[in-house]
């Protein structure tokens, strides 16, 4: 096992002959038993199958344990694959001979993916899939249900704590009730995401009270010290996460100093032992199982820690993600895994596969970069800086796609650096600043009613929280729809036509406003982010079919583009996304194109005032008709393409 707190640099081998020769030699060992026991649990048809997986894989399991762990124990991480792929239900067996024949299949444009709290959605589980017919109405395909694990009881960082990953929050069900959901979602055509932190367990979880009890199976499972020597040689480098509410990054349980690093009941594992390594691969496999989809990796960039580092998205996280994805997929072919990665875009990118050569890890990861710049541009009514930072990243490998979101559960953090702040004549320090002032309402003329998030007075820092409707400008007076709407559907048009899934945050397809009445609620009082995590309103949903009404014009907008993407295979993951430089600093323009379809066009005009873009621009690229727009088919006049205030429109080339 590797010391996590070794300082010596990161020394990665590329897969050269002689690991290839390693592996094939450990495979080809392997084999004669494997076919034999595979053969009389599987049988024969399911054990050519998961056999030949195991061959294609062995590499992407082979190296990355190699070169975290020094030694692979092959046999016994692929009986634990085994063991499972024996276990698994016939109906996920089937659903994996489909997604082997389309193994993109979370790349179809018809993938639109909807967020919710599953008790503030519908109450429970049960109640979730008894409301399937809404989000099949709406034309969700993709449902994220947030933290649904058993947590630990009282404060549990909003269910990210987890007490017991083989159990659901007995407040929402059982077990047996999302497994039943999940097969009905199948049903549907739909696919299921369901957290998993990796980073850390509740101090009541059985490994965290095994470890304190001095089991030996668990003596490694937690990285804890005797002293604060390497604790404080640790938090010279490390950033803390809540520095207000949550100082240093350790907390002192007994008489050893245990790696804490978001809230003290919440302890890190030890990820240098292989044994975390297996015990987690065996969580995964077995919710797997339980009809899981897609497990959105929580805290994945913090699995690995380096003295003098700020112990992220270290080389090693990337490796331990690489061979759980793939003795995931011998046994479960259908599941792939996101990335919850908040990091800065260049180091987003690996988390999707994208090194020096490919290797598999994330099919999916958060497109955090294109949620900032859409309220950047939405405040500032400028559109340059979006085209900036987005221009800069680096492409994804096609196997991967990118979660496009307007809002999430979370605050808002501007991540805007200074060379691209530079590029447009801005100040990045001084941006950041405008942007709180702005969604907070502070700034003269805003029309956002959001709230400051952790603000720190001393430094000037904070984030901001509120729902997007809010963060809009849209209030209970009606006078403020109009614009409001059309701003919340403008930043959709975006996220839904920039490429792979994008995904509707429970309450935004009916406009839902800040609810304030978390901070009568002891428990939830501390954490303004309550404010944008109301229970769903059904009698407003009811509304919905009303064109008259808010909530009717919002849906309405929502179905619209959900219904236009289908049919765009331009807009299929797999394809590529590049910013088109146009003569307005007002517009955003963007291109999507794919192997197997024309010329897609975005424009967005951000301006509250018509604007017009130079028609050569976009025109050259062949014949192109609107395919969906906010005002009718787009109008060209003596060369310049005209676009409404805050208007949208989608070009095809057909």
């Amino acid at each position: 096992m590797r010391d996590p707190r070794a300082t010596e640099g990161y020394v990665d081998p590329m897969a050269g002959s002689s690991v290839r020769t390693r592996a094939a030699s450990a495979f080809e060992a392997l084999l004669p038993s494997l076919t034999a026991r595979a053969t009389e649990r599987l049988g024969r048809s399911e054990a050519v199958a998961f056999v030949a997986r195991c061959e294609t894989s062995l590499l992407d399991i082979y190296e990355p344990l190699e070169v975290v762990y020094g030694t692979v124990p092959l046999n016994d991480l692929v009986e634990v694959a085994l063991d499972a792929a024996a276990e698994r239900p016939v109906a996920l067996r089937d659903l994996d001979r489909r997604r082997e024949i389309d193994p993109r299949w979370y790349q179809r444009a018809r993938q639109v993916g909807y967020v919710a709290y599953a008790d503030r959605f519908a109450g429970s589980l049960r109640a979730v899939a008894d409301n399937l017919d809404y989000l099949d109405e709406l034309g969700v395909t993709y449902l994220h249900l947030m933290p649904l694990l058993e947590p630990r009881p009282g404060e549990n960082d909003g269910g990210y704590a987890v007490r017991d990953y083989r159990a659901v929050d007995p407040r929402l069900g059982t077990m047996d009730d999302l497994s039943t959901l999940a097969g009905r979602l199948h049903e549907r055509g739909m696919s299921l995401c369901v957290d998993l932190v990796l980073n850390h367990t509740a101090q009541e979880h059985p490994w965290a009270e095994a470890w304190q009890a001095g089991d030996p199976a668990f003596a490694d499972f937690y990285l804890s010290f005797p002293d604060r020597e390497m604790p404080d040689a640790y938090e010279r480098t490390i950033v803390p996460v809540f520095p207000d509410r949550a100082p240093g990054s350790f907390t002192l349980v007994g008489d050893r100093w245990v790696w804490t690093t978001f809230w003290s009941y919440q302890w890190d594992l030890n990820w240098a032992s292989p044994s975390v390594f297996r015990a987690m691969l065996e969580t995964i496999l077995w919710l797997a199982n339980r009809g899981v989809d897609v497990f959105r990796l929580d805290a994945v960039p913090f699995l690995w820690k380096r003295l003098g580092t700020t112990c992220l998205n270290e080389p090693e996280v990337h490796r331990i993600v690489q061979a759980l994805h793939a003795l995931t997929r011998l046994a479960a072919p259908g599941v792939i895994f996101k990335a919850e990665a908040i990091v800065a875009p260049d180091d987003l990118v690996p988390y999707l596969g994208g090194h020096d050569r490919y290797r598999p890890e994330c099919e999916l990861a958060y497109h955090n970069q294109l949620m900032v710049m859409l309220w950047s541009s939405l405040a500032t009514k400028d559109a340059r800086l979006m085209a900036q930072s987005l221009s800069r990243m680096k492409p994804i490998p096609a196997e991967a796609s990118w979660v496009s979101y307007v809002r999430g559960h979370d605050d808002i953090g501007w991540a805007i650096s200074a060379e691209d702040a530079a590029a447009v004549g801005w100040d990045w320090w001084n941006h950041r600043n405008f942007l709180n002032s702005f969604f907070s309402g502070r700034f003269p003329g805003s029309y956002a009613q959001g709230a400051l998030f952790q603000e720190n007075p001393d430094t000037g820092d904070a984030r901001i929280s509120g729902s997007a409707a809010s963060l809009c400008g849209i209030t209970d007076d009606p006078a403020t729809w109009r614009d409001g709407v059309r701003r919340l559907l403008l930043l959709h048009s975006v996220a839904f036509a920039y490429g792979g899934i994008p995904l509707i945050y429970m309450g935004d397809e009916l406009a839902t406003r800040n609810d304030l009445s978390f901070a009568g609620d002891p428990a939830l009082a501390g954490d303004n982010r309550w404010m944008h995590r109301p229970y769903l309103d059904w009698a407003a949903a009811a509304r919905r079919h009303d064109p008259s009404t808010l909530e009717g014009q919002v849906f309405a907008g929502l179905r619209a583009l959900i219904a236009g993407r289908k049919d765009l295979l331009a807009l299929r993951g797999g394809g590529e996304t590049a910013t088109v430089g146009v003569d307005n600093g007002h517009v955003f323009a963007w291109r999507r194109r794919h192997p197997r379809s024309g010329t897609f066009i975005g424009l967005a005009n951000f301006s509250e005032q018509p604007q017009t873009v130079e028609a050569a621009a976009i025109g050259h690229y062949g014949w192109l008709e609107t395919a969906l727009s906010s005002d009718g088919p787009l109008v060209v006049r003596e060369g310049r393409a005209h676009l409404p205030a805050l208007g949208f429109v989608w070009l095809i080339e057909r």
